[in-house]
């Protein structure tokens, strides 16, 4: 999958495109469905089909300060979207002058100049433009005149639930694990980069990673939880703590990982932690050796409910 940042990366000229947008954050299984729909539209035509979307979320410069934390960084939405087969990815950075594009500049611009539509792919709620006035029906009603067709994908529901990265925030901030892996398909993953930290792990016996996820991501909710962290040296059974070290006084929410069975320095290496089971909240322990326990449990329990993963580098 080719990945173009802005309108003027576009090679000219170009073929003819199904066309879907979107943020797409989490690439949920209704963005799945809306994305694999657009694949068939583009097979069916024998044509190329371009996903747009957004290097940051539009309500970060509609509502500041009221945008919602985000599942995933572009990076990680591009290597999911590019599961699904599409060709191109288009990343538009959301401004303030894009913002105040009428639904019709938008079409002009980005559906026919840009992309050539043929046909465009968009879920059922999806709306665009200016005071996101433009919506499928909008597209249908301009679409004649403008050379392209449109259609819409229902929301997916899984029982009476329906998928959203919302519901997935909401669940993953109470520590929830088990809704985020069925509306995505797969275990939440946080990215992020190896930062020093104050030790104290080393001092207890517990050498830990902490992890600095890259801005505005979310983390669960506090509490120890069972995973794997992937690095430059491999992939590796973790045990995880998102929390502020209660035992230890009150710090800044963080993210920290022991790695089983490593050894070796990650300082200033990336490091991404799948998330595969909560263990228990973060506690307060009267004494460190309390608390040294207390991991000792954690990381027996880890290993018991954590597979060595396939490809594995450590002994």
């Amino acid at each position: 999958m080719d990945v173009i940042r802005g309108l003027d990366e576009l090679a000219t000229p170009d073929g003819p495109s199904v066309v879907t947008v979107g943020f797409f954050d989490g690439v949920h299984l209704g963005h799945q469905a809306v994305l694999r729909t657009a694949v068939e539209a583009a097979a069916a035509r024998g044509i190329r089909s371009v996903a747009v979307t957004f290097d940051r979320h539009p309500r970060e410069i509609l509502t500041p300060g009221r945008e919602p934390r985000l599942l995933a960084t572009v990076e990680r939405r591009a290597e999911l979207i590019a599961t699904v087969g599409i060709d191109v990815l288009l990343v538009l950075a959301f401004t303030e002058e894009l913002s105040r594009w009428s639904a019709e500049d938008f079409v002009s611009r980005v559906l026919v100049q840009g992309l050539r539509t043929e046909h465009a792919v968009v879920g059922a709620n999806f709306t665009f433009g200016f005071k996101a006035l433009g919506t499928i029906e909008t597209l249908v009603e301009l679409g004649p005149s403008r050379g392209f067709t449109a259609e819409a994908v229902e929301l997916v529901h899984l029982g009476k639930r329906r998928v959203s990265s919302s519901s997935i925030r909401e669940a993953l901030v109470e520590g929830d694990l088990g809704w985020p892996e069925r509306a995505m398909g797969r275990r939440f993953v946080l990215d992020g980069e190896v930062v020093r930290g104050a030790g104290r792990g080393t001092g207890l016996g517990w050498p830990t990673a902490n992890l600095r996820a890259l801005p505005r991501l979310l983390l669960p909710g506090r509490g120890v939880y069972a995973g794997i962290a992937r690095v430059p040296d491999g992939e590796f059974v973790a045990a995880v703590n998102v929390g502020t070290n209660p035992t230890f006084g009150q710090e800044p929410l963080h993210v920290e990982s022991y790695l089983l069975d490593f050894e070796g320095d990650l300082l200033g290496s990336p490091m991404s932690i799948e998330f595969h089971a909560r263990l228990r909240d973060e506690e307060r322990f009267d004494t460190s050796e309390e608390l040294s326990a207390a991991i000792a449990d954690d990381v027996r329990r880890t290993r018991a409910l954590v597979s060595r993963p396939v490809g594995d580098s450590g002994p």
